[in-house]
């Protein structure tokens, strides 16, 4: 033990003797992967009519393909951020990598529907041990406590970036070549980030090792691919048929175990008595609303653009790109209104933001039926962007404000969970309308979808009441 101690202090010196321009290199390695693993969470939404065709699958289960990335990203966050801290930050970064190359290289020849899901849950587990690791080596690296809060401003506007950004890119390489592109184009970038890694970031540990805890690990998997599951599948079995009804009772049952195996567990994965902080449930309610509505109104949208309207997998993409630019132009402005005047205004303004969105959607896409409304479409993707801009700064914010400075990275790593399990619950949410729409017609079968993004937003304004100022806490 001794031993491995004195590595980690020396790996840390070595960290401690970088100059700015090896800091900010490392920042930029770092934040390319961070770019990579949430471009792949929305750059194949607006593929999945075209890999439905190639695959020969029902297009009402192409959820699947989202979410078991998404679902196993959410699951292993946290552990994955404690093996790196036990067994080395660049050697499980390392890891990662390849993992999600490989497993980018499986998507990108997937022969079938099935194939291509399990490939996807590869690709997920690779990135859980990108995203948190990456940004624990910033973190180690940038020591200067300014320095470090410019690196943690980046690497949220690089990964709001990677989200908004997918629909976009994901349409220019179908149009460009087929499906397969947008996991072809994994490789290269996995390639060159392992050349850096090995030439510019340092090893590092965590002073402390976090204990694994394996039964709340599987608990957490169990759960969050239940619920998933009964939403993707729901349309198809039938939601009151005997399969989904004894799905909804294990779901449950799983919930209830996990809290009581958590609130046992001395070092639990997600602590049962964070959420007696009533501003810290108050986030990680946040984080989920902003992303079930964000991913259910890309997947639904993006395919009734597609398949509705006749656009093209690149102009149903295109049209998505001033939400892009909404979402980070928006961003660094929350930043400055949460440095200056606190959390609660902007999620207030993100709230009032995403339920202006579910209005603008509602009326486009549901109301007039005779055709769509274009220009409304686009205001509410607008919306919606400068919501998820407005939202990001404050509920990390609020997250960890809230709670002693020890417990902050455990406050930070379940946010991120939440956000990840928002976004699964949306792509579900949005595969069960899609499903239905084949024996609805289109007003019918969206009009629950803008609903629900009207609730996430009240429910972010409700959220708003209840933040804390980490300049005041």
């Amino acid at each position: 033990m001794r031993a491995e101690i004195r590595m980690s202090e020396t790996m840390v010196d070595q960290a401690s003797e970088l100059n700015a321009r090896q800091r900010w290199t490392v920042m930029v390695v770092c934040a390319l992967a961070l770019f990579l693993v949430g471009l792949d969470t929305t750059i194949v939404t607006i593929g999945l009519p075209q890999i439905a065709a190639g695959v020969s699958a029902d297009p009402g289960r192409m959820a699947w393909v989202v979410d078991a990335y998404t679902v196993v990203f959410a699951s292993l966050l946290i552990t994955a951020g404690a093996l790196a801290d036990r067994f080395g930050r660049r050697r499980v970064f390392r890891t990662g990598l390849m993992v999600f190359g490989l497993a980018s290289l499986a998507c990108a020849v997937a022969p079938s529907l099935s194939f291509l899901i399990v490939a996807r849950l590869a690709q997920g587990a690779g990135a859980s041990m990108l995203s948190p690791v990456a940004l624990a080596i910033v973190v180690n690296v940038m020591r200067d406590p300014a320095e470090r809060a410019r690196a943690i401003g980046v690497w949220g506007a690089v990964f709001g970036l990677s989200m908004a950004a997918g629909p976009v890119t994901g349409g220019a390489l179908i149009a460009a070549f087929d499906w397969r592109s947008v996991f072809w184009i994994n490789l290269p970038v996995v390639g060159v980030s392992l050349l850096l890694v090995a030439a510019v970031v340092p090893e590092s540990r965590g002073s402390r090792w976090r204990r694994l805890d394996i039964p709340g690990q599987l608990l957490l998997v169990l759960f969050l691919g239940g619920l998933v599951a009964l939403l993707i599948e729901g349309p198809h079995l039938g939601w009151l048929s005997p399969v989904v009804i004894v799905g909804y009772v294990l779901v449950l049952v799983v919930a209830i175990v996990f809290v009581l195996v958590e609130s046992r567990s001395r070092e639990p994965l997600i602590a049962p008595s964070l959420f007696r902080v009533v501003s810290f449930t108050g986030a990680v309610l946040g984080a989920v609303a902003i992303f079930v509505a964000f991913s259910l109104t890309l997947l639904v949208t993006t395919v009734l653009l597609q398949e509705g309207s006749g656009r093209s997998a690149l102009a149903a993409g295109a049209l998505t790109l001033p939400m892009a630019v909404a979402a980070t132009v928006f961003a660094p402005i929350s930043g400055n209104l949460v440095a200056r005047v606190g959390p609660r205004l902007p999620l207030l303004g993100a709230g009032v933001a995403v339920v202006a969105a579910g209005v603008c959607l509602l009326i486009a896409l549901s109301v007039w039926v005779t055709g769509l409304n274009v220009p409304l479409l686009v205001v509410g993707y607008v919306l919606l962007g400068v919501g998820v801009g407005l939202a990001n700064a404050p509920i990390t914010n609020t997250a960890v404000s809230g709670l002693p400075p020890d417990r902050a990275g455990v406050a930070g790593g379940t946010a991120s969970t939440a956000r990840q399990l928002g976004t699964a619950l949306g792509v579900a949410l949005g595969g069960s309308l899609v499903a239905q729409s084949a024996s609805e017609d289109l007003a019918t079968s969206t009009l629950a979808g803008w609903l629900v993004v009207m609730l996430c937003g009240g429910i972010l304004i409700l959220v708003s009441r209840t933040a804390v100022d980490a300049r005041l806490g």
